[in-house]
């Protein structure tokens, strides 16, 4: 028998985008492309060669496959599309090892967002300022990706909706879920809440001081979830000379300790206890 140098069309998505099935590994993928579904069917044969084929997913789970033709007879053709020119920038621009999952999540999302918008619904994203300062490059293409969707559906997208996408191209890029996300930015917002209140002061979101702080933040929770955390040599002298920023660096690896369920090594407290005296020193040397 020959062996098949094609794909089995299984389903068109859209004109630029057809999920197929490879015989000769049994595997199913996403292939996109511009045109690449125009005038096919289900059943059509594509040559592995074709050079219409731009970007090949393969999609190794079972459920989100099946989640993926159920997606299909619910979402606009439309939304496909331009959720997989969004896919391909994020390929592009970032990196080609993409959870496979934003293929459902996505379309999911901007298929919603658009409703929204054309309806007058804008929902506020409480972690916008999170957002931008700890994921500049997936906030930046996500400006890309909201001006795809504005210029192809007419709708304002405003910066709230930015966010939010911004949160799914991260998610995909790191294989995260976007609840883990939404958590994890939950956190820093409480801990520098926390820092204010203590300290009765008011750290303006768009400054270098706050995207410092909650880089070091972010940086000590995934050192802490990763059980990555290193020796600290300066810990008795922190303890002694920062007094007051030991004491507050304790009461923020508490909330992390009870939010994350994880022990906090106190070395990381040493060192979060360094990044709060820096901190301290810039806000007194502006007020």
């Amino acid at each position: 028998m020959a062996e098949t140098n094609g794909y089995e069309i299984q389903r068109v998505l859209s004109n630029n985008v057809v999920l197929v099935r490879d015989p000769s590994t049994g595997s199913e993928m996403i292939l996109t492309g511009k045109g690449i579904g125009f005038g096919k069917k289900s059943g059509h044969q594509l040559d592995n060669t074709d050079s219409l084929i731009e970007k090949k997913y393969v999609m190794e789970s079972e459920s989100h496959l099946q989640q993926l033709q159920t997606l299909t007879n619910q979402i606009d053709q439309d939304v496909i599309s331009i959720s997989e020119d969004i896919i391909s920038m994020i390929a592009n621009q970032i990196t080609a090892d993409i959870n496979e999952h934003i293929h459902i999540a996505l379309p999911s999302h901007i298929q919603f967002a658009v409703y929204r918008l054309k309806h007058n619904v804008d929902i506020a994203n409480p972690f916008l300022y999170e957002i931008q300062s700890l994921y500049p490059r997936e906030y930046e293409l996500a400006e890309q990706a909201a001006y795809l969707i504005s210029s192809h559906f007419h709708v304002q997208v405003p910066e709230s909706e930015v966010g939010f996408l911004a949160m799914h191209i991260h998610s995909a890029v790191y294989h995260v879920s976007v609840s883990e996300m939404v958590q994890f930015n939950n956190l820093i917002r409480i801990m520098v809440e926390y820092i204010e209140k203590v300290k009765q002061i008011r750290i303006k979101r768009d400054t270098l001081d706050y995207i410092r702080l909650i880089t070091h933040l972010r940086f000590a929770v995934e050192r802490i979830r990763q059980g990555k955390s290193s020796y600290n040599p300066f810990l008795q002298n922190l303890k002694t000379g920062m007094p007051e920023e030991y004491e507050i660096a304790c009461k923020l690896c508490e909330i992390m300790q009870e939010k994350l369920q994880v022990e906090i090594p106190e070395d990381e407290i040493g060192y979060i206890t360094m990044h709060l005296f820096r901190l301290f020193q810039q806000v007194d040397s502006k007020q």
